[in-house]
């Protein structure tokens, strides 16, 4: 088989010449027209809110502030995952998305549903969108 297509080639110069130059020049053409990242961002579309509850305890946090912001964030329009973290005065929520989705449209959105969820903190509690950035810029 391989002696066939070596004898096919030898007869038909022309026709393995264009090939290959088909090839190459497909190639160089690849090569001009992709992309090039040193760090791609392949990370999702995240938006994280933050708030701070100064001298509280993990637990009050989780329950007057990290619960209703969780709760409210679920229902934003294209999120995938909603994950609440609390600590000793502080909270942070993640929100993220769907493949696909524009950052700031994604950051338009939480911004509308914290105005929903403000009335549910305590006085004085005001939760902050967190630095439009994605996962790679944290790195």
């Amino acid at each position: 088989m391989l002696s066939n297509i070596i004898n096919w080639s030898g007869r038909n110069r022309f026709l393995v010449l264009l090939a290959t130059l088909f090839i190459v020049v497909g190639g160089v053409f690849a090569v001009l027209r992709t992309p090039i990242d040193a760090l791609p961002d392949l990370s999702d579309v995240q938006v994280i809110v933050y708030t701070e509850y100064p001298g509280q305890a993990p637990q009050v946090v989780e329950d007057q502030v990290t619960y209703p912001l969780t709760t409210a964030m679920l229902s934003v329009p294209k999120s995938k995952v909603v994950r609440g973290f609390s600590f000793f005065g502080a909270s942070f929520v993640y929100i993220i998305f769907e493949d696909g989705t524009d950052i700031y449209w994604a950051r338009s959105r939480v911004l509308e549903y914290l105005n929903f969820a403000a009335g549910r903190m305590p006085r004085g509690i005001t939760p902050q969108i967190g630095p439009d950035a994605t996962g790679v810029g944290w790195v």
